[in-house]
């Protein structure tokens, strides 16, 4: 196959992981053409890191090059949409990282451009098709834990602005931590259980400013403006019922379970959906306790840029992509649908459905 050109927007923190991928282990499939950010010195240093031919400093630049077939638009969140929309408006398949964008609005309009231009539109997480998710969803798939009858989840911490160099966008539209991590939460749960029927939720922000403990900006002060505490009920299409909480306002104990599936004959651990490998426990009626159990899949380390890639081998092929905009769409409406519950006082139904497929050998 020949492999497909693209062009990389977005040189900060989470891109060196995909480059380091993109262009080692998916090489044969994925030729990175040209790596883009609009502060230069950062597309310089991942052009020489990683031995990509060009570094521009414009998004019209990389539009511009009819070479370029499909963009990974890893920018910050509140540039997903203008980025997806630009590429697809140029002729440009596009794929980007979560969430596919802020407002539900904006992600239908990437979706009717994408069908109205005839070209694929999909975005992260793709850490489902990790071996520790698919090993999880063949065993449910297979019967082990019978019918699932409920599903907790949860990601709770005091947020990271002890820790990341530049915590403040965490805390703007678009992000939260309903929005920066729940997009691996939703997509998992979707994955395992099915997709989504309708949301009731309470959100809130608990505390108006935050002060950043990192350098290079320790001592200055973020303005909240986003809800950093959402718990909601999720009632699945198949009769099950969830929870999900997330949340930047409480010290929690960072050994808590982060999705536990329950079943009419047994109980599923589900491991980190951030990552791609293990651990997976699995408790049966009449045994002596948790089991553990082995990972049946590959792409267990760090593999981002899985999803980009069969995304690509589609743009060759055909075919709808696994990480494609059906499934970014039904997590971006069960995520919205949690500050309209709250707000609205009400259960807010879903719409979209994602797709439900078979256990992946990737």
């Amino acid at each position: 196959m020949k492999r497909v050109r693209v062009a990389v927007i977005g040189c900060g923190c989470i891109s060196g992981i995909y480059l380091k991928n993109l262009t080692g282990r998916f090489a044969d499939t994925v030729e990175v053409a040209a790596v883009c950010d609009l502060i230069p010195e950062r597309a310089l240093a991942a052009q020489k890191e990683y031995g990509v031919p060009k570094a521009v400093f414009t998004d019209e630049e990389i539009m511009a090059d009819p070479t370029i077939e499909a963009i990974l638009n890893i920018t910050p969140p509140l540039e997903h949409a203008k980025v997806n929309l630009m590429a697809l408006r140029a002729g440009k398949h596009a794929y980007c990282e979560k969430p596919l964008a802020c407002t539900l609005e904006d992600g239908k309009a990437q979706a009717e451009e994408a069908e109205k231009r005839g070209l694929l539109l999909g975005g992260a997480p793709d850490t489902f098709l990790g071996g520790g998710l698919q090993t999880c969803k063949k065993l449910i798939r297979d019967g082990w834990i019978g019918d699932i009858v409920a599903v907790s989840a949860q990601m709770l911490g005091h947020g990271p602005e002890s820790w990341h160099p530049d915590p403040e966008f965490f805390y703007k539209f678009g992000a939260g931590p309903l929005f920066d991590m729940g997009p691996y939460y939703v997509t998992a749960l979707c994955n395992l259980v099915g997709p989504v029927a309708a949301v009731t939720a309470s959100t809130r922000a608990s505390y108006p400013r935050r002060v950043i403990g990192s350098e290079p900006k320790k001592g200055q002060v973020i303005e909240v403006e986003v809800n950093t505490h959402c718990a909601g009920v999720l009632d699945f299409a198949c009769g099950a019922v969830g929870t999900l909480t997330t949340s930047f306002d409480v010290w929690s104990d960072r050994n808590l379970q982060p999705i536990t599936v329950y079943g009419s004959r047994g109980t599923l651990r589900v491991p980190d959906p951030n990552t791609f490998g293990g651990p997976i426990d699995i408790l049966l009626p009449g045994a002596e306790g948790w089991q553990s159990v082995p990972v049946l899949y590959p792409n267990t380390e760090n593999s981002r840029g899985l999803g980009f890639t069969d995304f690509c081998r589609c743009v060759r092929e055909g075919g709808e992509p696994l990480a494609s905009w059906r499934q970014t769409i039904h997590v971006l409406e069960t995520m919205c649908a949690f500050d309209l519950s709250s707000r609205e006082g009400r259960r807010v139904e879903i719409a979209s459905r994602s797709q439900e497929r078979a256990p992946l050998d990737l």
